[in-house]
């Protein structure tokens, strides 16, 4: 409990947040009406200008203007909106290392938080990842707030709810669910709170992964992505409507999006900013270029082992020239060194990564197809399948799938046809007998049936409006 005499509430704050050894911290004192008064606060969260005016609003009270209780005190002598009284030091802490400035005045018992904040933040610009050929061109920030702001932007409706919850006994990470009331499953927002509340975590150090691990109670040895990401204020906009949840975690630039099927994983923000045609067309080639590439060269490594079981109009496709290594191995070479070149390419420099990205691309390509090493058939089927992996805006379900069929690749490689066969059921087995969060069908809406939903879900329709009478 806050003391009524300053002295001892300076003695205790200042041991409690190290004012002797963190210098960011500081403790400014001042008199009001010949009454010490104290201001903690954390240097480079405070908006200048806001604490000026304060003061000088403080400086102006006289000895005979005191109220005599602190809430009186907060309605006629501070005029800032986002203040309110505490009594609770643990409180009190955590709110001084979160930014907030705490006040404490001699002769009152209680504190006065002011949310005097400006946050280091970037500015809102498109997300480099969820780019969109037309539609908004802002992105979520690492600033909770700010994000907030921006589903609000977009909703406008008292349904709406945006609840702040706070995880982490080191960290006290904030972390915001928001859901729509009247559409969200209110048994699933609940179950979440209560394990967001309930789980004992000394920190999220990697943010939402650190948080999607801890929700996730099950052992995720399924590759398929039970969370969706988004940066994109719109994308979790429609989400919302759409009756999904968005938890926002401060310090994190994305939205989580659950619960999660395998056709909202698919599902991108740029079929809607095109006629229903166009987006259709634009949906149905991305479920055909995915489908491509998981299956391209477990069927082509096939053909290549039984050349006798292809058509004579499709034997173009094998090889031409003498195979110094097994057609697998290079393929699973290719696999590795794929993701080598893109490591490589997100640790260059931004100023170097196109002209190193194409030389190492060409250099590497034209000579290890020379010196024997691969043979081209094999460079230009990995070159697609590299290149389709990029039609999926999920890093997730680009892994997911790069997992499934390099098992394809090896059960083909082992059994011939049969193992193949084994691959593809392993791979759709793994697919409709993942769950959500929610502990519900992975395939909805094909598994339960939903007809409408399902329509939705692999064409662009026309979106859902109401004329006005």
């Amino acid at each position: 409990m806050i003391s009524s005499r300053i002295d001892e509430n300076i003695l205790y704050f200042d041991r409690e947040l190290r004012l002797d050894t963190n210098f960011d911290i500081i403790r400014r004192d001042i008199e009001i009406g010949e009454k010490r008064a104290s201001f903690y606060f954390i240097d480079g969260f405070i908006k200048d200008e806001v604490m000026q005016k304060l003061m000088d609003a403080l400086f102006k009270i006289t000895k005979d203007e005191w109220p005599t209780d602190i809430k009186t005190f907060i309605e006629t002598k501070i005029s800032y909106v986002e203040v309110e009284e505490s009594e609770e030091v643990e409180d009190i802490i955590i709110q001084i290392l979160s930014g907030v400035l705490c006040m404490f005045i001699d002769g009152y018992d209680k504190a006065i938080k002011l949310d005097v904040r400006t946050y280091p933040a970037r500015g809102v610009e498109e997300p480099w990842k969820d780019k969109v050929m037309r539609g908004s061109r802002d992105g979520f920030v690492e600033t909770l707030i700010f994000n907030t702001a921006l589903i609000r932007r977009r909703i406008r409706d008292r349904e709406l709810c945006v609840e702040m919850l706070n995880m982490g006994s080191s960290s006290k990470t904030d972390i915001a669910m928001c859901y729509m009331e009247n559409r969200a499953d209110l048994d699933l927002v609940k179950d979440l709170k209560e394990r967001i509340m309930n789980t004992k975590v000394d920190a999220l150090t990697m943010n939402q992964e650190s948080l999607a691990e801890c929700l996730f109670g099950g052992k995720m040895l399924n590759p398929f992505p039970k969370f969706k990401f988004s940066e994109r204020p719109d994308t979790s906009a429609a989400a919302l409507l759409d009756g999904n949840i968005i938890i926002l975690v401060d310090n994190s630039p994305s939205a989580m999006i659950l619960p999660t099927s395998v056709f909202d994983v698919i599902e991108e923000a740029d079929e809607f900013y095109f006629p229903p045609v166009t987006g259709t067309y634009i949906r149905i080639s991305r479920f055909v270029i995915t489908f491509i590439a998981l299956f391209l060269t477990p069927v082509w490594l096939l053909y290549t082992k039984n050349p006798q079981w292809l058509p004579d109009t499709l034997r173009f496709t094998l090889m031409k020239e003498t195979v110094n290594v097994p057609v697998i191995l290079q393929l699973l070479i290719l696999e590795l060194a794929i993701d080598g070149l893109r490591l490589a390419a997100i640790n260059t420099p931004t100023s170097l990564s196109t002209p190193l990205s194409v030389t190492a691309g060409l250099v590497i390509g034209e000579f290890t197809v020379k010196s024997g090493w691969f043979n081209a058939e094999t460079m230009l089927y990995m070159s697609f399948v590299a290149l389709a992996t990029y039609t999926q805006a999920s890093f997730e379900f680009g892994y997911a799938l790069k997992f499934m069929r390099i098992i394809m690749l090896l059960l083909t490689e082992i059994f011939s046809i049969y193992g193949l066969i084994a691959g593809i059921i392993l791979t759709f087995a793994t697919i409709i007998f993942n769950k959500t969060i929610s502990g519900k069908s992975y395939i909805y809406p094909i598994y339960p049936w939903n007809k409408e939903k399902f329509i939705r879900k692999v064409l662009r329709v026309r979106l859902p409006h109401k004329r006005k009478e």
